[in-house]
């Protein structure tokens, strides 16, 4: 061999150990994605979860697909789960939504993973389909009911309100010191339906047996005493309590106006505390909140909903590594990363995890009505399948004056029957 044959192989051979030294680099990295809601609750929180999970495990880099809010983003989870493009985890609902999309076909099995004995069992009913659990907790147990702004409540000498004739009043105090009562931001559709969905627990204190009969297609919507969570919203706007930009307002708005004091009142869920702790950290403090009252002060509740849930896509080419990361999140540094990212929001639904003392006033307000026997109750998505996609669509005619309660209420009941069918549930 001469020596430019020579050079030529040595050359050769080391271009051939550069590319495997670069091919079993690259190897070492395993890329996940995680798709979650585009608010900014999920994206602080995503972020913190990630930063720390790759600290602790150089070997795998996530990276984050975001999925619009409301019902644009349900459809697109949907498609991508029907056509096999989704990502390898996925942050998304539990209860009726979850159900919706099939989890025996689309999600991995995590009913025999060790730290399933960590989680609650309230968590874990409602990311189960058949007996096997496919989800874990991410975000705390939170409640629906309204934000509202303290010192507006302390300078007029309101107090938190226990039935819906107090409530009503304070708006009348509220309106007549030139203050909006209730702030509504419809131009973000979905934060509309929380005068409906936080009613529940007073639907179930009048009516136990409610889920079980809507599940069997044997009670209604338009049918009172369900029809009092429509017949609240129609009624707060005809009293002229509104926000003058209702319509276009964003939810982000909503969470400007009650913190700033521009508005005192936001039908809203306590969890996006964290959102205001995030975007107007100053103001944090400046904001309550108490459950949506009813027509009995000796029977006053809150509607509550567990946290979504983190899933891993069945088609992941990477499953160790995706299941990596949910042990991560299912544990106490994952439930320390969530509260470094946004705060305490509520209680973690994972043992041994705790909140800090010094919480926002939102989460030690609903702090009581958890610790309290019988002052919680699911919402009724964790307790039905049945829930109609175009509720908040419904709730926005409802509560602009389109619609009349009563007819709003009657084309919900018909907006549920498609999904209530395909869910092949009896008496549908």
């Amino acid at each position: 061999m001469n020596r430019r044959t020579r050079t030529h192989v040595r050359a050769a051979a080391l271009a051939a150990l550069a590319s495997l030294a670069t091919g079993w680099a690259s190897a070492q990295t395993v890329n996940l994605t995680l798709s979650h809601f585009n608010n900014p609750n999920e994206v602080a929180t995503a972020n913190k979860l990630i930063e720390v999970f790759e600290a602790a495990n150089p070997d795998i880099n996530i990276d984050v697909e975001l999925i619009p809010t409301g019902g644009d983003g349900d459809n697109l989870v949907k498609t991508r789960l029907s056509t096999g493009d989704m990502t390898d985890l996925l942050w998304y609902n539990a209860g009726s939504l979850f159900h919706a999309l099939n989890p025996k076909e689309r999600f991995v099995d995590l009913t025999d993973e060790p730290y399933q004995a960590t989680i609650l069992d309230s968590f874990k009913s409602v990311v189960s389909e058949a007996g096997r659990v496919y989800g874990v907790p991410i975000g705390t147990a939170f409640g629906g009911g309204v934000l509202y702004n303290r010192k507006l409540y302390d300078k007029l000498g309101l107090s938190v309100p226990k039935t819906w004739a107090e409530f009503m009043a304070n708006n009348a105090k509220l309106k007549a010191a030139g203050v909006t009562p209730v702030i509504q931001t419809f131009g973000t559709p979905w934060t509309a339906q929380l005068f409906m969905l936080g009613d529940y627990y007073n639907l179930q204190a009048v009516e136990p047996d409610f889920a079980e009969r809507y599940t069997k297609n044997e009670a209604k919507y338009a049918t009172a005493p369900a029809l009092k969570g429509f017949e609240r919203q129609e009624e707060v706007f005809k009293a002229g309590y509104l926000n003058e930009d209702f319509a276009s307002a964003t939810f982000e708005d909503g969470l400007r106006m009650v913190a700033e004091g521009e508005g005192a009142q936001y039908p809203m869920l306590s969890i996006t505390i964290g959102s205001i702790a995030t975007t107007y950290p100053d103001l944090v403090n400046e904001v309550g909140f108490f459950a949506l009252p009813g027509d009995d002060a000796t029977r006053n509740g809150l509607t509550t909903w567990m946290p979504n849930g983190l899933y891993i896509y069945s088609g992941t080419p990477h499953l160790a590594e995706a299941k990596r990361f949910v042990e991560f999140v299912a544990s106490v540094a994952g439930c320390d990363a969530q509260t470094a990212a946004i705060g305490a929001t509520g209680p973690y639904l994972v043992k041994g995890c705790s909140i800090p003392a010094d919480v926002p006033p939102v989460v030690s307000d609903l702090l009581p009505y958890f610790e309290t026997d019988g002052a919680t109750a699911p919402a009724l998505e964790f307790l039905s399948p049945v829930k109609g996609p175009n509720l908040p669509q419904i709730t926005v005619e409802v509560g602009s004056g389109i619609r009349s309660a009563a007819d709003g209420a009657a084309l919900y009941d018909e907006d549920v029957k498609k999904q209530a069918q395909q869910l092949a549930l009896p008496g549908w």
